[in-house]
């Protein structure tokens, strides 16, 4: 049974003080939940102090995105062992709005997962197709391209400690949700992958996240589909409550 993984994803949101205090709200929310693996992903200044508030509790912290240098002339980058030393478990690597905004491409989000790896942060590697591409029929060819040049030379080993998070680009935020059909399709065409790359003993135990407009309202649908693993939630994790009432729909 994997445990399902439910990591809310802040962005260019909150300052110190009101991520602390997000995260204090959130702790004691969700304080008797054990069956379901809790993740933050703050902004880069407050990982820090949202590390010192979930001390010793069920909830991990992660970044947001990583360097694939220990350290360097790499002005605004941030090394995997700052981010273990800031007390993160996680990275988010390879968003689509990384993706959009910033040039990532497959080749950075595979440098930047072995980088992650070699430091002992458990990458999130985030994969997902346009609607331009989901109307012309290509959703698994650009599925198949971010999962096996993202998880290039990755050991079994380290997939294992890899979560993959599927993102239908046109349902970020928008409002649009993928159907719990169509979510389960390309999971399951994921773990097809997986598969294929490693053996199916090791594609059954990886953990695939559906992130694109996970709200209250949808998100016990979507986790109900065998291959959907959790969520990554964007704007639902800014608040503590419906964050909460997410994770807890994990429950199963």
């Amino acid at each position: 049974m994997r445990t399902p993984i439910i990591a809310g994803n802040w962005k260019l949101n909150k300052t110190i003080s009101e991520a602390v205090e997000s995260v204090a709200a959130l702790r004691t929310l969700v304080a008797d939940v054990n069956e379901v693996e809790i993740v933050v992903a703050p902004t880069f200044t407050a990982l820090f102090a949202v590390a010192q508030v979930l001390e010793n509790g069920n909830i991990r912290l992660s970044a947001q995105d990583v360097f694939w240098e220990d350290r360097g002339a790499f002005t605004g980058e941030v090394s995997p062992a700052m981010l273990k030393d800031a007390g993160c478990d996680y990275v988010i690597i390879g968003h689509s709005e990384r993706r959009q905004y910033f040039s990532e491409t497959n080749e950075s989000v595979n440098r930047k997962a072995k980088a992650a790896h070699a430091h002992g942060l458990k990458p999130i590697i985030c994969v997902g197709e346009q609607l331009e591409d989901r109307e012309a029929g290509r959703t698994e060819a650009v599925i198949r391209d971010h999962v096996i040049n993202g998880i290039a030379e990755l050991s079994a080993d380290q997939i294992l400690s890899t979560v993959i998070a599927y993102e239908p680009v046109w349902a970020i935020g928008t409002g649009k949700t993928a159907t719990a059909d169509e979510a389960q399709e390309v999971h399951t065409f994921i773990r097809s992958l997986l598969a294929e790359t490693y053996s199916d003993e090791v594609a059954s135990q990886v953990r695939i996240q559906y992130g694109g407009s996970v709200k209250p309202d949808n998100a016990a649908e979507l986790m109900a589909q065998p291959d959907v693993d959790g969520a990554l939630v964007g704007g639902a994790s800014l608040e503590a409550e419906s964050f909460a009432q997410i994770v807890k729909a994990a429950c199963r």
